[in-house]
């Protein structure tokens, strides 16, 4: 008999549960990354709106802005247009110097915006100088007798277009060929209006400023031919010299025919001035949304052209360091070919935030550990107390005292057992412990195996002499 004790000892659990806990843990760490890395590909990836500021209302402009934002809205790529309707391209200008735009339609003439950087070339315009001919009955008198610019002085000049932009062009071309502005009488003609004026003979030359195939200075231009005359067209022979001292200007020809009628109107080709319309964004845009953004608006621009052939003007922005307005980094890298990929913009985020949870995960384990020195250090403690009382129990002679620390190696598993559970120890540690602990039971139930084979009085003098010291 062995009073109820179990000779083997209890089962310490598995060690599975511990592992399959660790296994989770990991499993939850691994999602957790991926969480992470997902969530910000999407934030990457998501679709941007840009606020694009552009008018005047039915101008060029604004048509092709909205056939953009269309196609881009149609084509679901990173990129959305929200269009901001301005006064015109000066107006345009300024919502981008002030913040409240993302991208702009500015005149290359103007002043541009400190923060404007070019994405691309949205048009070219030439500015077209010419005199109606002389009406019958007019004698002398009639416009026809104006052939060169220097001849303007102390007439009227009508400019088409609302825009102080274009009044400040025709006075740049007056002041190159020594004509003062303040000597000439300048009114200007809605875009809408300037037929009218021009059959109503309302000034002597007139000025107007677009493409080249532009309606409006089409429709200007027939609406001068009256009588069987045909009007003469003012070449700007200075036009390169006005190109050094303006550089926001350059050197054009006007094409034979280039405005229609028969026979073709100019009948010979004519020297010019041109300027641009550019697609400019604010200096701090994100480099990868200005790329984006390129990409599109050159793979989207055919589709553009059915609707709106004035799309097919559309180029690439000047990527030379000394061009009038500084390109963009993000339009530059489209241009060059250098355009970075998803990994290639966030590599380095990526890399240091790997590290960054491997070097957590490190000091979380650190952490955890040093929490639970206290815990390692009064488990060893309990450990050392077993083997203490492997060796008291083989030299018991009472079976309370063996009962008592029967009780105690109790204690010590409990403790053992949540010490492995709160990872304060590990398996092997486990291991040794169960060994110690069986040897602990099989001494108790060899001893009281013994004990119970002995007379009770030979027990009861055993334990005299014990306590006495004899023994």
């Amino acid at each position: 008999m062995t009073g109820g004790l179990d000779l083997v000892g209890p089962t310490l659990p598995s060690p599975r549960s511990a592992k399959q806990k660790m296994m989770f843990i990991t499993l939850a760490g691994i999602l957790a990354v991926v969480g992470t890395l997902a969530g910000g590909y999407y934030f990457a990836m998501r679709p941007v709106t840009l606020r694009i500021a552009v008018g005047p209302t039915n101008s060029d402009d604004i048509k092709v802005v909205q056939a953009l934002t269309q196609a881009f809205s149609h084509s679901h790529g990173q990129v959305r247009l929200h269009p901001t309707q301005t006064d015109g391209a000066a107006a345009s200008a300024q919502a981008l110097a002030e913040g409240k735009a993302d991208l702009a339609i500015i005149r290359g003439d103007l002043d541009v915006p400190k923060n404007a950087q070019a994405v691309a070339t949205l048009r070219k315009n030439v500015a077209v100088l010419w005199v109606p001919p002389a009406a019958k009955g007019k004698g002398k008198k009639g416009g026809s007798k104006i052939t060169k610019i220097a001849q303007l002085a102390g007439h009227r000049i009508g400019v088409i277009g609302r825009t102080p932009a274009n009044v400040n062009l025709l006075k740049v071309i007056l002041q190159q060929y020594g004509v003062d502005p303040n000597k000439v009488d300048i009114v200007q003609f809605p875009a809408g209006e300037s037929a009218d004026a021009i059959r109503n003979q309302k000034a002597d030359a007139y000025l107007a400023a677009g493409p080249v195939n532009s309606k409006i200075t089409a429709d200007a231009i027939a609406a001068s031919t009256r009588d069987g005359g045909t009007p003469t067209f003012l070449a700007i022979d200075s036009a390169e010299a006005i190109a050094q001292n303006h550089p926001m200007y350059e050197s054009a020809e006007i094409p034979a025919g280039a405005f229609g009628g028969s026979p073709g109107r100019p009948d010979d080709e004519v020297k010019t001035i041109s300027f641009t319309h550019h697609i400019v964004a604010r200096k701090g845009l994100s480099e990868a949304t200005v790329a984006a953004f390129t990409r599109q608006l050159f793979a989207i621009r055919q589709a553009v052209m059915a609707e709106f052939p004035l799309a097919a003007k559309i180029e690439t922005p000047d990527t030379d360091k000394d061009a009038v307005i500084p390109v963009h980094p993000g339009a530059a890298a489209y241009v060059d070919g250098e355009e970075k990929t998803f990994l290639d913009r966030y590599s380095d985020f990526i890399w240091w935030g790997l590290m960054g949870l491997s070097a957590m995960g490190s000091a979380g384990a650190w952490f955890a550990g040093y929490l639970k020195k206290d815990e390692r250090s009064n488990n060893s403690s309990l450990r050392e107390r077993l083997l203490d009382m492997l060796g008291a129990a083989r030299r018991s002679d009472s079976t309370e005292e063996l009962d008592q620390m029967q009780t105690e190696a109790d204690d010590i598993l409990r403790d053992t057992l949540q010490c492995f559970e709160h990872g304060a120890i590990e398996e092997g540690a486990l291991t040794a412990f169960n060994i110690a602990l069986e040897q602990f039971h099989n001494a108790v139930a060899d001893r009281k195996a013994l004990l119970m084979s002995l007379p009770q009085n030979l027990q009861r003098a055993n334990v005299a002499l014990r306590a006495s010291g004899t023994l």
